[in-house]
């Protein structure tokens, strides 16, 4: 192994009611412990979220209400797993802005200590854009085959995008070739967006605020008996379909699937 370990790498991945980190719980986390002598152990487990599961969570991982049921909560298996990644690093994908906020959040609800100070972390979702960088430059040296001149240019960058997309054309041949389907194939959108910066989503058939304090509570809820804080987005420097997702909440107009 290449890889020189002082003490124990846990890799783990966490599946999850959602995105968001103060609001969402654990539905199954996967924890792959690789000890310094090369040697290494994999344990899974399926958590009851005590909380419904989305049908866009279980569309992602497949996991239901039915199937974690019968399994244990968070805070029933919280202490042994304290104890499991006592004194390691950890190493995980996307973990330093998902899976560790989500852990420590749950390990905090459990009453169990859990702490990072002295932890390494290892994101490889960081390091895989650090070797393969995202900017128009790497792009069109990459499909392209030659360096950009005049980077950030706007004469050069729109020639080089344009040579960009007829190179990942040319190189993805399961790539669309028309407008619309090629448009919709780009479009990175959250299919549970209500806005366009995402500011509220749909659960359960119902609008949530997901950001800030109020991040999980219901417009419905927030309209009723907080409506200060839909002021406050009015006055504040939110965009315009933000804002009127607010105003029309005041007035009891909330906005349908």
């Amino acid at each position: 192994m290449d890889l020189q370990l002082s003490r124990p790498l846990a890799v783990f991945d966490i599946e999850s009611t959602g995105v968001n980190a103060e609001h969402d719980r654990i539905v199954e986390i996967a924890v792959l412990k690789i000890f310094p002598d090369g040697t290494s152990r994999s344990n899974v487990r399926r958590i009851n979220p005590e909380m419904p599961i989305p049908p866009s969570a279980t569309a992602v991982h497949g996991i239901s209400d039915a199937d974690v049921a019968a399994c244990p909560p968070f805070s029933e298996i919280a202490p042994k797993l304290a104890e499991y990644l006592e004194d390691c690093d950890l190493a995980g994908y996307n973990l330093i802005n998902f899976d560790v906020p989500m852990l420590e959040n749950e390990f905090r609800r459990a009453g169990v200590p859990f702490s990072m100070a002295d932890r390494k972390i290892i994101d490889v979702y960081n390091i895989f854009c650090k070797l393969y960088p995202r900017t128009l430059s790497a792009a069109y040296e990459f499909f392209c085959g030659k360096k950009l001149e005049d980077a950030h240019s706007a004469d050069a960058d729109t020639d080089a995008t344009w040579q960009v997309l007829l190179g990942q054309m040319a190189k993805h041949a399961d790539l669309p070739r028309n407008v619309a389907e090629l448009a919709a194939f780009s479009n990175m959108t959250d299919p549970d967006a209500v806005d366009r910066q995402r500011r509220f989503k749909w659960r359960d058939g119902e609008v949530i605020v997901n950001f800030g304090k109020n991040a999980g509570r219901t417009l419905r809820d927030i309209a009723e008996h907080d409506p200060g804080f839909l002021r406050w987005i009015i006055r504040s420097d939110f965009p315009e379909d933000v804002k009127n997702i607010a105003r029309n909440a005041l007035i009891g107009k909330f906005p349908e699937r």
